[in-house]
């Protein structure tokens, strides 16, 4: 987070503020007065919001804003002690100072500014003490808000055991007597399910991911945010690239996208990219960018080099394949997810570019193939072998005088039934399609 973030959190306040008439015109001018100080002379700052609190006789409104203003001025200071004696006072007066919106507003504001700090320890006791303090209140709304917040932080920090425990809090606040998952509460468990689902990605868990993403997709008693649904599907589509599920993960990556497109949410270039990956990864002949949805992403700088993949994959042209990757590092290989898989989709191509080079003969030179295909003859064999083991080629190798040995008419007939098996199930698919927004 930049500074200049930091000081729209610190001092923006204002626009939460309305000025209104009060019976105590003496606490209202302090509170503006030591407001005014705050660029000027902190330490005055902090002393007037300090003489606010201590006029105010009952708990109300200028005390509130002046304790939110304390936490964040000792905050900034880098005192801890008081920052943390500041935020219990500033719980107390949540509770019944002001009204219910104001209140969660401003307790999310003070933590927003300490949640962007370096100093996670302290951030975890100010999360302490609001949960704790809410739990007191039995202000279970605002808790299970403040709480997914906390769990959000967690996972941005890579806190996976701490997250672990605070997913645990909030999956027993959404259970009935029996320990079953309240369906009632359904908003509130997509919500668990997605940070779930997040964390099961990070940390690779695909057994319990994948139970988790089915029961998020099953939950039929809330509507679930744009952003979230894009969460569930983004992750659901990396677990089943894992597993070499292409084609499953080719429908989550395009529903991710077209959440994420709907939410405004950045994300949406990432799972489109994520979408064209395993488009080519499932030797699709369908251009992903021929969808409505996707269309207009087609000449965005981050897709240009996805677009220019698909272009030299349907060529099977490997050296513009190769020049694409290697000009294109940043937008592609800086991006850990797709690089996992550009060693799959390069042994696509190959593979690709094999079948055609091998369809007019009977014998072959593998050193010319390993010219061809511009790897050593090891790895030319190694994709061989991996042909003829799945029955894609018919023949031997010849490993003392490098020779291919083919029987032509066998991997013919296969290639045949492929074209035609593929097309069913490209039917079979569109004619799910079909049905589901039929019904």
């Amino acid at each position: 987070m930049s500074d200049d973030d930091m000081d729209d959190m610190m001092y923006d306040d204002d626009q939460e503020e309305e000025e209104e008439e009060d019976d105590e015109p003496g606490i209202e001018n302090e509170y503006y007065e030591a407001k005014t100080m705050i660029e000027e002379d902190v330490d005055a700052a902090i002393e007037g919001f300090e003489k606010v609190v201590e006029m105010e006789e009952e708990k109300g409104e200028w005390g509130f804003k002046a304790l939110k203003r304390l936490v964040k001025l000792y905050f900034q200071k880098d005192n801890r002690k008081k920052t943390i004696e500041s935020f219990k006072k500033f719980m107390e007066y949540t509770k019944n100072a002001v009204s219910a919106n104001p209140s969660e507003k401003g307790l999310n504001s003070v933590l927003d500014v300490v949640g962007a700090g370096k100093d996670l320890s302290l951030t975890e006791e100010i999360y302490s003490v609001a949960l704790a303090s809410l739990k007191k209140f039995n202000n279970e709304r605002v808790w299970f808000r403040t709480n997914l917040k906390f769990g959000k932080l967690l996972y941005d920090n890579n806190e996976f055991n701490k997250l672990a425990k605070v997913l645990k809090e909030l999956r027993a606040s959404c259970q009935t007597e029996s320990g079953e998952d309240d369906q009632k509460k359904g908003s509130q468990l997509v919500d668990i399910y997605a940070l779930e689902i997040q964390m099961y990605t990070e940390t690779k868990n695909n057994k319990i991911l994948k139970e988790i993403y089915h029961k998020a997709l099953e939950i039929k008693s809330a509507i679930p945010h744009p952003r979230i649904m894009g969460i569930i599907r983004e992750c659901g589509g990396k677990m089943h690239m894992r597993e070499k599920e292409w084609e499953k993960a080719y429908t989550d990556f395009f529903e991710a996208f077209k959440s994420y497109d709907e939410a405004g949410s950045p994300r949406r270039i990432a799972c489109l990219k994520y979408h064209v990956l395993a488009n080519m990864l499932m030797l699709s002949e369908i251009n992903p960018f021929d969808s409505t949805e996707a269309k207009p992403y087609k000449n965005d700088p981050e897709i240009t080099a996805m677009t220019g993949l698909i272009g030299a994959y349907e060529r099977s042209d490997i050296k513009a394949f190769e020049k694409i990757i290697h000009d294109n590092k940043k937008t592609l290989l800086d991006d850990a997810f797709v690089k996992d898989y550009i060693d799959d989709l390069m042994r696509n191509i190959r593979t690709q570019v094999l079948v055609k080079i091998l369809k007019p003969y009977t014998k072959i030179k593998i050193p010319f193939l390993s010219s061809e295909l511009n790897i050593t003859s090891p790895e030319v064999e190694e994709l061989l072998v991996g042909l003829i083991l799945d029955n894609k080629v018919q023949g031997k190798i010849d490993q003392i005088n490098q020779l291919l040995e083919l029987d032509s008419s066998k991997s013919n007939a296969f290639w045949k039934y492929r074209a035609v098996d593929k097309w069913a199930q490209q039917l079979g698919s569109l004619h799910g399609a079909v049905m589901g927004r039929l019904h």
